[in-house]
């Protein structure tokens, strides 16, 4: 072996050989294969038998061949697989930019999962929480959204999707977009939007009513003649906060204006001057009196 090995051209062939090797091991460590032993056995095979006619050296070549060969393939089938890439936005609103050039935004407490390379026939995504989709049109490798048990399927649009609680909601801004759950489906155009509610199997689009959904991308509150409820379920979202409403009366009062980035105090007092209610703070829950 030593006396092979001293052939700097032989040494060559085992060094990169024996780089195959080891990359391969590491792309395999799931594999049953006693390694150690395999490379035993390799070691044993190129050792050169004390034959010095030609076809000696030609069944060392051959061999070597043959390893290399399984060794490269086996490198390339590893690196093949794509990998489950997962992004969480803990506590802040992140964007991130899909294999295929799509782009998301996350919303904080949420996380989108995929594949590194998206094979085969579509483009799969799983959704936990709200995220908004801006899709690179493809018409031949759908773009479908998991979230529940709810499927989203578009080949190239913008729109939003919000999870709680089971319930499912999705808002289109742009585009055509398929919302499917338990072999109903709805299509959705710009500016509708549908609520798959966990307990009911009905799929019922309808016109989006205000511009709530967008506060975690634009950081603004845009109401138009929103009802407070709505408003004040927004507010304890961004804010993190536990405003409450303390009258059954006041939930279906409306309002019309834009927050800008403001502050939580900012924009109660707005709410307390535009609709003359009182703002009363018990420890953490602020009641809308």
């Amino acid at each position: 072996m030593k006396q092979w090995l001293a052939d700097d051209a032989n040494l060559a062939y085992y060094n990169q050989l024996k780089k195959i090797w080891d990359d391969s091991r590491q792309l395999a460590l799931t594999s049953t294969v006693d390694g150690d032993r395999a490379w035993q056995k390799f070691q044993q095979r190129i050792r050169p038998a004390p034959v010095r006619t030609g076809f000696g050296w030609m069944r060392i070549a051959a061999s070597v061949i043959i390893i290399v060969g399984l060794g490269l393939l086996a490198y390339w089938v590893f690196n093949d697989r794509a990998k489950e890439m997962t992004v969480v936005a803990q506590k802040a609103v992140l964007n991130d930019t899909l294999p295929d050039g799509s782009v998301v935004t996350v919303n904080k407490g949420s996380s989108i999962s995929y594949a590194s390379k998206f094979k085969g026939e579509t483009r799969q995504v799983a959704l936990k929480g709200e995220a908004f989709f801006n899709v690179t049109p493809n018409k031949k490798k759908p773009f479908i959204i998991s979230v529940n048990d709810v499927q989203i399927a578009v080949v190239g649009t913008s729109f939003n999707v919000k999870t709680i609680n089971g319930n499912t909601d999705v808002v289109v801004e742009t585009g055509i977009v398929k919302v499917t759950r338990a072999g109903k489906t709805v299509e959705l155009k710009a500016n509708e939007e549908v609520i798959v509610n966990a307990k009911d199997s009905a799929l019922t689009k309808e016109k989006v009513s205000d511009q709530l959904y967008k506060y975690y991308r634009t950081k603004e509150f845009v109401c138009d003649d929103t009802p407070l409820w709505k408003l004040v379920e927004v507010i304890n979202e961004a804010y993190n906060s536990h405003v409450v409403i303390g009258s059954p009366a006041l939930k279906d009062m409306s309002i019309t204006t834009t927050f800008n980035n403001e502050s939580l105090d900012q924009v109660l007092n707005v709410i307390s001057l535009t609709l003359s209610v009182k703002i009363i703070k018990e420890g953490d829950t602020i009641i809308l009196q």
